[in-house]
């Protein structure tokens, strides 16, 4: 029967794998998003006339573009998640980061709602792309929601949702209310 010092060096040696392949794994989201990038920048320089005559679809298409990569970066995130959750202070570290980035939902649907005059231009278009990607976002607090194992990490993990998801109902209510207002 194997003794416990050989359990684990043996768990020890699984999770530098498992941690080695995650890294694999962004190294390769990392390639495959900077071609990406290039090709589209030398796209955008090469055909400068088109870009500028059709700069709404470009910019749709740079939107996507972006939201295709963090999909991409979305796959090996969820893997470390899942290696990570089977450590307590790690994890609870990983849902007060969760917590932070959930708080900047709401600040940013008040940066969009005071608009130009109050708040620095640069700053409502960080706060709309923050709010483009809020609901990958939302999708990967409720993953690391459902893969949380201890309790003060679950708690984190909770309030996070919340407040995400919160802020993002708060944002689609006032889109719609803008909307309504706009037809009458």
């Amino acid at each position: 029967m194997p003794s416990s010092w050989v359990i684990a060096k043996n768990k020890l040696t699984e999770l530098r794998v498992q941690l080695w392949i995650i890294a694999t794994a962004y190294a390769g989201v990392f390639v495959v998003a900077a071609g990406l990038l290039y090709q589209r920048h030398v796209w955008e320089r090469d055909h400068y006339a088109e870009v500028v005559a059709s700069s709404g679809m470009y910019a749709a298409g740079d939107t996507l573009l972006w939201i295709f990569i963090a999909c991409l970066i979305a796959v090996p995130t969820a893997f470390l998640v899942w290696v990570i959750a089977k450590f307590e202070s790690l994890y609870t570290g990983y849902s007060k980061v969760l917590l932070g980035l959930s708080l900047t939902a709401p600040f940013c649907l008040i940066g969009i709602f005071l608009g130009e005059k109050h708040v620095w231009q640069n700053l409502i278009v960080l706060c709309f792309y923050r709010f483009l990607f809020s609901p990958l976002i939302l999708a990967g607090i409720g993953f690391s929601r459902l893969v949380a194992r201890f309790g003060r990490a679950k708690r984190l993990s909770s309030y996070a949702l919340l407040i995400e998801g919160l802020t993002l109902s708060v944002a689609v209510a006032l889109i719609i209310h803008a909307a309504r207002s706009n037809q009458h």
